[in-house]
């Protein structure tokens, strides 16, 4: 069927106001951010009101007022619902767009990408996933910023503050297009009780990792990893490389959580995965990403022992409390479960990220609303319930992980015990990241992805090819250690069509090496020059990467110099990409542990074809991975350590500081 794009023209208008439509009531049909408790006196509603009507011509405020007002104090922010374009919000073909340049045809391709509704998490509240992870406040900045796209040429810059669009300022070509930042605080201000303020006033946003920076790519961008999570913890704990007839137990099915059951069920495992929305469990179902819907916690039980009696790959998404399934798991006399983590958005815990036990989904939505501080003792009340559980569970032979979401850190706050019994500022169970990912990132490994704009299944299909033969090319002269990274990947990319893994955008992720990443960039460029793929490819990472995060409590748990709460090493990141041939680049507080737990950041870079691509491709990603391997290599870690080393081999331009390793220290006496 032929579509006539022509629609996509309104793009240029930017910000009109149709008062023929009705006031916007919420579609049902679709999920919903959960209402926010209103956080502002009288003045501070009037102020919040003044700052939305600022993209409004002065004619138009009173009749927008009341509706404002109304969103404000009904859903505790001001998202401008009158303005939802009546178009299909997706990823179209890049040359559809009415751009000046190429690089603004593709940046619009990827924001359309984050709000489609197969895609976000909650499309209407422009939040992609996480809960609250935004890629804009209000429909209005969506449309200015569409707007200023349409605009652009390759000497100007358009600049982003969480989400408001500041405006387009002469660059040059080799400048990024757009310089993002999201959620940037004065530290001493970067506070949950703040975010909400300011969220309230219009002032910023959280923008997680991928959803500010217009590089998300659906559930598809975690499942890679939550697979390698899953293979490389059978390896560490059940010392298998087989997952047939391994149970693996956790909580969540939305934007990042709901790749669990598809990653388990790659491997051949057993996985039962929590979810209190029904919306968000039936949209895995639909997917086929979860095989079976259950809702009854018995029959969760029965259909477990079937499984592993049979020891076949099986995903469950069990309709209810995660607390419930694992209080009745512990009730077994014999152990069922071999693996068991959470991915509940801990980093939201009172505000739609964990449901306590003793709610239905639906009385949490209302008292989380209506009586905060009751609901806040609930949650915790239930997160020490779900501990004393995972316990029970793990004294009989279960191996637990905290998936960097803050369960640990939310439960020590609830009074949990999940301390550990040797040092009480350690926890008793480790980070996934300490535990299994992160000697993989610190070979360089992380997670590369690409995006064909032209969205063909064709274009990504060769780009599966040339990416497998670049694996198949650097396994044969790599060290052991990384050729066994590389393996891995190559039998994931062999596999990733026959996964169906694509939701959105034609879009892939693989774990990749600087060699990897940077000979993968350079071949597609030459397969957009040739003309053997058809449009512009974007390159990208999540920022949950080698270099992109500093975070304490995930990516950078297993740095113990002292310097996992410093966050030199993502601001670096950044500020180097910029200047070394990045698209677009981002800078977010928050993303995964929470608002002020974390500082990341992240890159677009568009292929287009050019040798000045190639070039920019080549010295940029250098940068975007060795950085996190140099500062891994001073912390200590000797898988970093050997790659800074080879790395240096290879580019006579880099020179990193090794450090020395003294044991003087220990033998004092004071």
């Amino acid at each position: 069927m032929q579509i006539d794009y022509a629609f996509l023209e309104t793009l240029k208008r930017g910000i009109d106001v149709d008062f023929h439509k009705n006031r916007y009531v919420r579609d049902q049909s679709i999920p919903h951010a959960p209402c926010k408790n209103l956080c502002l006196n009288k003045q501070e509603q009037r102020l919040a009101l003044k700052n939305a009507l600022r993209y409004f011509h002065p004619d138009l405020h009173e009749k927008l007022v009341p509706e404002f007002l109304y969103e404000l104090q009904t859903y505790g922010h001001i998202y401008m619902y009158r303005l939802i374009p009546n178009y299909e919000m997706k990823a179209y073909p890049y040359d559809k767009y009415p751009c000046q340049c190429k690089q603004a045809q593709v940046i619009m391709h990827m924001i359309m990408n984050n709000l489609n509704h197969e895609v976000a998490q909650f499309p209407h509240e422009l939040i992609t996933y996480g809960g609250n992870g935004s890629v804009f406040q209000n429909w209005a900045q969506y449309h200015l910023t569409m707007q200023y796209l349409t605009q652009m040429t390759e000497n100007q810059t358009l600049v982003m503050n969480s989400g408001h669009p500041q405006g387009l300022f002469p660059s040059h070509p080799d400048a990024p297009r757009i310089v993002l930042s999201n959620g940037m605080m004065i530290p001493n201000y970067s506070t949950q009780s703040h975010y909400e303020k300011h969220y309230a006033l219009g002032n910023t946003m959280y923008g997680q990792m991928t959803a500010g920076s217009y590089c998300y790519i659906g559930s598809q961008g975690i499942v890679h990893g939550t697979t390698l999570t899953l293979l490389n913890a059978a390896r560490k704990y059940l010392n298998t490389d087989s997952l047939n007839g391994v149970v693996f137990v956790s909580s969540g099915l939305g934007g990042m959580s709901g790749a669990q059951p598809k990653a388990a069920d790659i491997l051949g495992c057993i996985s039962v995965i929590a979810e209190v929305s029904e919306k968000a469990l039936d949209k895995r179902l639909k997917q086929g990403w979860v095989k079976k819907k259950i809702t009854d916690v018995e029959e969760v039980i029965t259909q477990i022992k079937l499984a592993k009696q049979e020891k076949r790959a099986e995903s469950i998404g069990f309709l209810g409390n995660i607390v419930l399934l694992w209080e009745r798991l512990a009730q077994e006399e014999v152990n069922l479960v071999h693996l068991g983590s959470d991915q509940t958005s801990l980093h939201n815990p009172f505000n739609g990220g964990y449901y306590p036990v003793q709610l239905s989904f639906e009385e949490a939505n209302q008292m989380m609303v209506q009586d905060p501080e009751q609901f806040k003792k609930l949650v915790y009340q239930s997160l020490v319930r779900q501990v004393d559980a995972i316990n029970q569970l793990t004294a009989k032979g279960m191996h637990f992980w905290d998936y960097g979401n803050r369960f640990l850190l939310e439960s020590r706050r609830a009074g949990a015990n999940v301390n550990s019994e040797h040092d009480e500022q350690l926890f008793r169970y480790p980070s996934y990241f300490q535990d299994i990912m992160g000697d993989i990132f610190s070979l360089g490994f992380g997670p590369f992805r690409w995006i064909c704009s032209s969205g063909l299944c064709e274009d990504l299909r060769k780009t599966d090819k040339i990416a497998e033969q670049v694996l198949q090319d650097l396994i044969i002269n790599s060290p052991k250690i990384v050729a066994d990274q590389l393996r891995d990947n190559l039998d994931w990319i062999r596999k990733a069509e026959e996964n169906k893994l694509v939701i959105g955008s034609q879009a892939r992720i693989l774990y990749a090496d600087t060699q990897a990443r940077t000979e993968i960039a350079i071949r597609f460029n030459e397969g957009v020059k040739k003309g053997e793929i058809s449009g512009p490819i974007v390159l990208s990472r999540d920022h949950h990467d080698v270099s992109g995060t500093d975070s304490p409590f995930r990516e950078t748990a297993d740095i113990y110099d002292g310097s996992q709460f410093t966050a030199d090493m993502a601001v670096q990141n950044v500020i180097g990409d910029s200047f070394r041939g990045a698209t677009w680049v981002a800078l977010h507080n928050g993303g995964g542990v929470g608002w002020g737990e974390v500082i990341n950041g992240g890159f677009g870079l568009v292929l287009d074809g050019s040798d000045d691509a190639s070039r920019r491709a080549k010295m940029m990603l250098q940068w975007d991975v060795n950085n996190g391997v140099a500062r891994r290599s001073w912390c200590g870690n000797q898988n970093a350590q050997f790659n800074i080393k080879r790395q240096m081999e290879m580019e006579p331009l880099l020179k990193v500081t090794i450090p020395y390793v003294s044991d003087a220290v220990d033998k004092l006496e004071f």
